[in-house]
């Protein structure tokens, strides 16, 4: 683990910068009770645990006005999630206690922020809000934030074609005809059903499947994330509340992967929700209804946990991706996407 950085002073002699520790985590909850109502004890817990675990891979700042910590920034390393080829550094929750606001706390976090961005070599930031929290909005605004030119888009459970008990059986794919790249669940004709997480045998990840999922992962993008893979394989597997990533199997062989997490409080989000990160299926299995399958299996995983969303970021080119999203019960969110040019 890489020593604290000092703490930084700011143009208001009483505020002063420091890393976020894992000590800070009651004065954390209590200010993030005292903005959202709720006590999220655990997530900030398993994101204080991540940090140190692998500390390249977040940045986290508290402020403390007058040796008090009045506010905190929480952010993390973006590799490939969403199909990036280039890092960025996600924004995921930000806050200042209700009686230090208006101050200037909020601002020395962000500019904070931005120069450990800067010191690391990374240029861009990204962060997402609902449409709804006007605060949140407003210090974006001020901070210089845009909107990003992704589609976040969701699910909610509830409401989803696939996963539930009256999910509709598909035609099982025998494909005769070539492999498609894009078709991350397309059907052909046959003459029997069944569901959709019926037509491969699919399961939650582990670590004994890395490679294969960067075997695929290279055929899909021509790019090797080995490193993003690996990284987010270690999460998982050192988190047990986001360990619900997929593979799917045919002919004991991997032939497809969906890499998800479930977390409870990204972004002030107020209800149990779960993000894909990258989905991908092997070009010599497609046509197979993989993709069609490895979702409908998330869906039913996260139903038991209690999650009732799913979001994911898609650029906004990626027809053959967003149609996949949509035929499945996907559709505009709350949210949108942020981010600043460095």
């Amino acid at each position: 683990m890489t020593p604290p950085k000092p703490a930084r002073h700011t143009r208001d002699d009483n505020l002063h910068i420091r890393p976020l520790l894992a000590a800070d985590l009651d004065s954390v909850v209590h200010i993030d009770a005292a903005l959202n109502g709720r006590r999220r004890v655990a997530y900030f817990e398993r994101r204080l645990a991540a940090a140190g675990r692998a500390p390249a891979a977040h940045a986290q700042f508290a402020v403390e006005d007058g040796g008090v910590l009045s506010g905190y920034v929480l952010a993390k390393v973006l590799e490939g999630e969403f199909g990036r080829a280039s890092p960025a550094m996600r924004l995921e929750v930000i806050g200042v206690l209700p009686g230090a606001q208006g101050r200037g706390l909020g601002a020395a976090l962000g500019a904070a922020l931005e120069d450990e961005v800067r010191a690391r070599g990374l240029r861009e930031l990204r962060t997402g809000a609902s449409w709804r929290d006007h605060a949140l909005l407003r210090w974006l605004d001020a901070g210089g934030w845009q909107l990003g030119g992704n589609h976040v888009i969701e699910c909610r459970l509830s409401e989803a074609p696939l996963g539930a008990s009256n999910e509709a059986p598909v035609l099982r794919d025998l494909p005769e005809r070539p492999a498609d790249a894009n078709d991350y669940g397309g059907a052909a004709p046959n003459d029997f059903e069944a569901l959709a997480r019926d037509l491969a045998d699919v399961r939650t990840m582990s670590a004994a499947d890395t490679a294969a999922v960067a075997r695929i992962d290279r055929r899909l993008t021509g790019r090797d994330r080995s490193a993003y893979i690996q990284h987010r394989m270690d999460e998982a597997l050192a988190d047990s509340g986001v360990r619900v990533s997929l593979i799917a199997r045919v002919e004991d062989s991997v032939a497809g992967y969906l890499m998800a997490s479930a977390d409870y409080g990204d972004f002030g989000r107020a209800q149990p929700s779960a993000v894909i990160d990258t989905i991908g299926v092997d070009p010599g299995f497609s046509g197979r209804g993989l993709g069609r399958a490895m979702l409908s299996q998330l869906f039913v995983n996260l139903g038991a946990l209690g999650i009732e969303r799913v979001e994911t970021v898609v650029t906004k080119d990626n027809y053959d991706l967003l149609g996949f999203f949509y035929r499945n019960g996907f559709g505009p969110g709350e949210r949108l996407a942020f981010v600043k040019q460095l």
